[in-house]
């Protein structure tokens, strides 16, 4: 090649080089008004959760839930035991804003770092575990309809037979004899549940205030819950804390 050729094309190359190392050095002008590109961001689908993955998620919720759902301050409801998408869908309506009363504040800022496959080995996790059972009030009701009675014996009645003039349900018909709940529909298990928590939640379907899209479930124990005394919610909260499964070894 002829050393003029070569001269000419390193002198082109050299001028393309500077128009780059110009272009980038040099401000490029966007509209005020440029459109905004979006995307969406769908989350992907969860699968069954992984109890293995889920117990080091679950360490943030030590504090309040205990390390294996078994809480040792009675205000926070206990996770022992509880089917895995009924945890996972709880965690869900905090995240997204559905579930606003009782101790929202605090788990909002938790569930919000949580994807939805999280929810889900995190639920696994809970539901691997054994729940503990607390102790039922068996102090005689002194005055009223129920006098006599063993203050939990109210809330038995209604798990065990419900209340067929009242048109109320058998609580067994949804959470199980031992209260188990049932993983199918994602109905909880109440079984060792802490009372003040189930009195809680209680009183909640009573007044029939949810804020949940999905509200089928809410609807349905709201229609349970609305005719009930407050001395049937607090008894009812009192004997699910005493109930457990029978142990079978013994």
């Amino acid at each position: 090649m002829r050393p003029a050729r070569v001269y000419g094309l390193a002198g082109l190359a050299s001028l393309a080089l500077a128009a780059v190392a110009y272009a980038q050095s040099t401000p490029v002008a966007v509209p005020d008004n440029a459109p905004v590109q979006a995307a969406p961001l769908d989350e992907k689908p969860a699968t069954w959760g992984d109890a293995t993955a889920g117990q080091t998620k679950a360490g943030a919720c030590a504090a309040c839930h205990g390390l294996d759902g078994n809480p040792l301050d009675p205000q926070y409801p206990r996770l022992a035991g509880m089917p895995e998408r009924y945890t996972a869908k709880q965690l869900a309506q905090f995240k997204h804003g559905e579930r606003t009363s009782g101790m929202a504040a605090i788990m909002v800022p938790f569930a919000t770092m949580l994807s939805a496959q999280d929810m889900r080995d995190v639920g696994a996790w809970f539901a691997s575990q054994h729940a503990n059972a607390g102790i039922a009030d068996d102090t005689l009701i002194a005055a009223g309809p129920n006098q006599g009675m063993k203050f939990y014996e109210v809330g038995e009645r209604l798990y065990r037979a419900g209340d067929a003039a009242r048109a109320i349900p058998a609580c067994t018909a949804c959470h199980g004899p031992s209260g188990a709940g049932n993983p199918g529909p994602a109905y909880p298990a109440v079984h060792g549940q802490q009372s003040a928590y189930v009195a809680t939640r209680l009183e909640e379907y009573r007044a029939g205030i949810t804020t949940a899209k999905d509200a089928a479930h809410f609807k349905l124990m709201a229609s349970v819950a609305k005719s009930l005394t407050d001395e049937e919610i607090q008894s009812l909260g009192s004997y699910v804390q005493g109930l457990h499964a029978r142990d079978a070894s013994r």
